[in-house]
């Protein structure tokens, strides 16, 4: 189903839309930026759903003909905007998909709906002609911009909008949700909460990818047997990393993770607050040999290392030089 109970966290965000709708004052645009994955595409769905919904409440019915053309991906006045290029949401995309079609009334429905999926992509011809449509959109028109990067937008489209920023969702609810919509067992939920940040769609991927666990394993074999490597075999060690379809600053967390699980040992000797409990063991002595200070470079490390290559600095280069750093400390 989709319904605005069913997103998890986000109670301000819901809020909004939902008095919006309550008190009849929809603004006629609005800009959802959040992480990748976290669940923009979600809600604008359910509020595009609820404000097209023949019932006219709070949350869509699921039953009425509007909702279930909806649940169908084919609300005709419900519009997502695609694009040809992978990476760039060009000005005929504007021009053909919302320019040149906002003026024809809605099909069926009270309003229609446009929704920009990754907006920051949009190029800025494409803002310019938008512009023009957001300075004198008609009554029935909502347009929604879902972006990761609310930055990439021009100050004018901004100034036109409603900003909705999504925060992260509290680590306890991610992982009641893994545990109990998705069946995810006690420490596999903690390790995907550890990762996700409050990223629900994150900690949902991470749960589900078998990669992951694969992509973990690597890591966690990796960060004991480092201290006895040669350089050669630590460079066949990355290579392995780069052949995963894995997010290369998911490793690096997992790396961070566990010097963090380390310093926090060393410090407190809890064992309970670790998200690598079950590698208690090696943790202990790991932290009885290290310094406060060794870990901590290490962890600095393992951020230069993630700026280098969002940086584009070589992937080899970089990750011989976080290694190295590790092995001498």
């Amino acid at each position: 189903m989709a319904k605005f109970t069913d997103i998890v966290g986000q109670e301000q965000l819901k809020e909004h839309l939902q008095n919006a709708i309550a008190a009849n004052k929809v603004s006629h645009a609005y800009i959802i930026n959040g992480e990748r994955s976290a669940g923009k595409e979600f809600i604008a769905r359910v509020f595009a759903m609820t404000l097209q919904c023949e019932k006219g409440e709070t949350e869509p019915c699921g039953e009425c003909h509007s909702c279930k053309q909806a649940l169908g991906n084919n609300q005709p006045d419900i519009i997502y905007i695609s694009h040809e290029k992978p990476n760039t949401i060009g000005v005929e995309d504007i021009r053909a998909q919302i320019n040149n079609d906002i003026g024809i009334k809605p099909y069926s429905s009270p309003r229609k709906v446009y929704i920009i999926n990754e907006g920051e992509k949009m190029t800025p011809q494409a803002q310019n002609a938008l512009l023009k449509t957001l300075e004198e959109p008609p009554a029935y028109a909502v347009i929604l911009i879902l972006t990761t990067n609310v930055e990439a937008l021009l100050p004018t489209i901004l100034s036109r909008c409603v900003v909705l920023h999504m925060k992260p969702v509290p680590d306890k609810l991610v992982k009641k949700y893994l545990m109990e919509e998705l069946a995810i067992p006690d420490y596999k939920a903690n390790i995907c909460v550890a990762f996700a940040r409050g990223n629900i769609g994150k900690a949902k991927l991470l749960a589900s990818s078998e990669e992951f666990e694969k992509v973990k394993e690597e890591a966690i074999s990796l960060v004991k047997n480092i201290n006895d490597m040669e350089i050669n075999e630590i460079v066949k060690a990355i290579k392995k990393i780069s052949e995963y379809k894995f997010d290369v600053n998911d490793y690096l967390d997992i790396l961070t993770a566990w010097y963090r699980d380390v310093l926090f040992f060393k410090a407190t000797k809890d064992v309970n607050s670790l998200v690598f409990k079950e590698e208690i063991q090696q943790i202990m002595k790991m932290s009885d040999r290290s310094t406060y200070e060794g870990i901590e470079t290490i962890v600095n490390a393992l951020q230069s290392a993630k700026k280098r290559l969002e940086a584009n600095v070589n992937f080899d280069l970089t990750m011989e030089l976080l290694l190295l750093a590790i092995q001498e400390n």
